[in-house]
């Protein structure tokens, strides 16, 4: 796929992970529709940067993807935006730990909803439109949904559920679309930060000894776009060798 003048829905685009894909897609020529959920402020300076590049290049929604009636609307605008969507990226993703005795319906909801429903019903929304431009699908799903990540249940069994999702729609969508997943390793650490002890201690069972960068991600999710015109229903694994160690 020549991905220039594409158009990309990205989910949680406004900080980490989304935006490094969205300034890679960006600087490879595609327009970029950025959702985000909260964080307007760094969502809107994104696409202000975006578009002071290239006019009328990013556009923002804000939504909720818990939500049906505006997760419908962001695909609907995002259509419209430039006449058609060509790929899809489920990026936005609730994280945090659940303790297994104490989890809570809500707790259940959420993170399910924003790890798997919201992908999986964005796909749907978007079929027609991917389906017609020879689209694909990126989900960025996790290492964890492998080994489940010990006192985050419900997010490991939500990103296992999107690593299934990402195989049967290859099936459900193709020939026309391709679906493939990256799975991110130690590349950010979360928001509460952890203590240097820590941090030591994960990159100690990393190859390559190091966290990695968002770009890395994002280089993964330009690759699936741009250069693997054959390859579906696959995951793309970028952790510095964190999976290499039990």
């Amino acid at each position: 796929m020549n991905v220039a003048a594409k158009n990309v829905l990205i989910t949680g685009a406004a900080k980490r992970i989304g935006a490094a894909c969205a300034k890679l897609l960006h600087s490879e020529g595609c327009n970029v529709f950025l959702h985000y959920r909260s964080s307007v402020a760094e969502a809107q300076q994104l696409c202000d940067e975006l578009n002071r590049l290239r006019p009328d290049s990013a556009r923002i929604m804000q939504a909720d993807l818990l939500n049906m009636a505006e997760l419908k609307a962001v695909a609907r605008a995002a259509s419209l935006a430039w006449g058609g969507i060509d790929v899809l990226v489920n990026n936005a993703s609730s994280f945090y730990p659940t303790a297994m005795a104490d989890v809570s319906e809500q707790q259940w909801d959420e993170l399910l909803g924003s790890n798997l429903k919201a992908p999986f019903f964005l796909a749907q929304a978007l079929a027609k439109t991917l389906v017609d431009n020879k689209g694909c699908i990126v989900n960025i799903v996790d290492i964890h949904a492998e080994r489940g990540l010990s006192g985050y249940p419900v997010y490991s069994i939500a990103k296992a559920g999107l690593v299934a999702m990402t195989k049967v729609l290859a099936k459900e969508l193709g020939p026309e679309v391709r679906v493939n997943g990256v799975a991110p390793g130690a590349i950010l650490w979360p928001d509460n930060d952890l203590s240097e002890p820590v941090k030591s201690e994960i990159l100690q069972r990393v190859a390559l000894k190091r966290s990695g960068e968002p770009v890395d991600i994002a280089k993964a999710v330009l690759f699936l776009i741009k250069d693997a015109d054959y390859i579906t229903g696959q995951i793309l694994t970028v952790d510095g060798g964190r999976t290499l160690f039990c």
